[in-house]
């Protein structure tokens, strides 16, 4: 299984990106990367080693983790930071977690109580639909790389793209346990690329793996990160 990249995990963010880069066939830096789920900045720092020219754009909802994401690209004009979250709508939400800042905080309250974890705390976010924000702040640009780790919510991100899906290249999202809580399957995540002419592939210690067809072992609640590439 973890030779397949099932419960590969969060430490492959730079060899996910390096895989963005090889299926691609970038030879130069991207030039618009999307930051969905920042946190503190880590995804966006291996976006720079890798494509140290690109304009980011980091989404994040935590105050906590906006500051941090401040002081950590202060001076930085290519990173564009926004206190928002993404979803299939635009409204206010709450966002709930453990602790301030956390890299678990879901827009769902997660039981994790067999983990002796509370999700007890609670901060009322503004989420958009990242269509908006493409046409209003983008201006409709072509988006090389758009990352999604957002705790079980991917699946609803996915869905608030809208038209920007036929004008992004490659799109790196997390599938684990936190979709337990949001019923979401990667059966869902499957047929939704495959519709908008995606191909799909699974991070494993060996580089990205092609997925060429759905298969119900696929269900696998461990983290594991895949990359969809679009078909031009």
């Amino acid at each position: 299984m973890y030779c397949q990249g099932k419960g590969y995990g969060t430490s492959s963010v730079d060899s996910e990106v390096r895989s963005i880069k090889k299926l691609l066939r970038l030879d130069k830096s991207a030039k618009v990367a999307v930051d969905i789920g920042g946190n503190i900045g880590d995804c966006t720092e291996s976006f720079l080693k890798i494509f140290p020219e690109a304009e980011v754009h980091i989404f994040e909802p935590q105050r906590l983790n906006i500051e941090k994401l401040k002081l950590r690209f202060l001076g930085q004009e290519n990173i564009k930071i926004q206190q928002l979250g993404i979803s299939n709508k635009n409204d206010t939400m709450v966002l709930y977690s453990n602790k301030n800042g956390s890299g678990l905080a879901s827009l769902s309250k997660r039981r994790l109580d067999h983990f002796g974890i509370d999700f007890d705390l609670e901060e009322k976010v503004e989420i958009i639909r990242f269509e908006d924000y493409w046409i209003n702040s983008l201006n409709k640009r072509e988006i090389d790389v758009l990352k999604m780790d957002i705790e079980g919510h991917e699946l609803f991100a996915l869905e608030g793209l809208g038209r920007a899906i036929n004008h992004i290249k490659a799109i790196q999202f997390e599938f684990g346990g936190a979709n337990i809580d949001t019923k979401t399957f990667f059966q869902d995540f499957w047929y939704f690329f495959v519709q908008n002419n995606y191909d799909l592939f699974r991070i494993t210690p060996f580089g990205a793996q092609r997925i060429h067809n759905y298969k119900e072992q696929d269900e696998f609640f461990s983290t594991t990160n895949f990359i969809a590439i679009r078909r031009l």
